[in-house]
């Protein structure tokens, strides 16, 4: 499914904003791998839409270096200051897809930024909902990826779970194939900036989810039974895994895998950080994403016939 926008993917490259390499993600993993590249000469640019979850720690006391504890957020903000401080650009948005054609194009709610290589560092993926039932019918009418499993509701009715651009996103995918898509915000407003008037959106709060041993049959709302074909989760927004599906890149259904280098099985594409799975801590982030950044560097500059880069110590 990498090619699935076909021409579209060709356009929206021409008109996007071009980098050497982008980091989807501001944690640790993405700021460490951004500030690798950077060093090695390449134009980066890291996006993220809010701060994860790192922002919430109160404490952190086993960082090395810091002898007195520092709070997440403090050192997010030096993190993010030191990337830009060295040239890294930094952008405030959602990133709602990303295609591959020849590069990376990743679509954002600022616009569209292109790339040769691509970094995901976006921290553990959320994926389950808290509606009773649902996550039972996973692989029997439950989809978490449009582009990957819209096919097969072809004419169909299908609701899309989730009132932010990601949702919006993935219903948009599906106007083209489904017979009917009904946005289900589950009892709040629409966030997006705009949605089709092809589709319909339902703000009922879902109590739960029904069906037999075949498949999902119908959403249980507060204002009534609800028949569906099938129902794609896109709450909040999309997480590395939900890109790493719609790429075609190789997880275990929990993480990304990759490399010694941090290399997926896609050419050019990374990942690091919480993502990734294992010891889920900071100094593993930060070095997992030092390893992806020197490693985009050298894919460009084989893209571009160079030699090998060299990090920058000092100075």
């Amino acid at each position: 499914c990498q090619k699935s926008h076909g021409n579209q993917g060709e356009n929206m490259t021409q008109d996007a904003k071009q980098y050497d390499l982008i980091v989807i993600g501001q944690g640790p993993a993405g700021i460490s791998a951004a500030i690798y590249a950077v060093r090695s000469g390449l134009r980066v640019l890291a996006i993220a839409r809010d701060r994860g979850s790192l922002d919430k720690a109160d404490k952190i006391e086993n960082y090395y270096g810091f002898v007195d504890p520092i709070s997440g957020n403090d050192l997010l903000d030096r993190g993010i200051a030191q990337a830009q401080r060295l040239g890294v650009d930094t952008l405030a948005a959602e990133v709602t897809g990303v295609v591959w054609l020849e590069g990376f194009t990743v679509e954002t709610t600022q616009g569209d930024y292109a790339a040769s290589t691509l970094i995901l560092a976006l921290g553990m993926p959320r994926r389950k909902t808290s509606i009773k039932g649902l996550d039972d019918f996973e692989g029997r009418g439950v989809s978490y990826c449009a582009t990957c499993d819209g096919f097969f509701y072809r004419g169909k009715s299908v609701a899309v779970v989730g009132n932010g651009e990601y949702a919006v996103k993935e219903a948009s995918e599906l106007k083209h194939i489904a017979a009917e898509v009904i946005i289900m915000t589950n009892g709040r407003p629409l966030e997006a900036s705009g949605s089709d008037p092809q589709m319909r959106i339902n703000q009922s709060k879902i109590l739960k989810a029904e069906g037999d041993e075949d498949k999902i049959r119908r959403l249980i709302t507060t204002d009534g039974p609800l028949e569906v074909d099938g129902v794609f989760v896109a709450e909040g927004t999309a997480s590395a895994l939900d890109l790493a599906l719609k790429l075609g890149i190789e997880n275990d259904g929990k993480v990304i895998l990759t490399d010694a280098n941090q290399q997926t099985n896609l050419p050019g594409l990374f990942a690091a950080g919480d993502c990734t799975g294992g010891l889920l801590q900071v100094a593993v982030a930060v070095g997992e994403g030092a390893k992806a950044g020197m490693a985009a560097a050298g894919f460009v500059r084989k893209l571009q016939g160079g030699r090998e880069p060299t990090v920058q110590w000092g100075g």
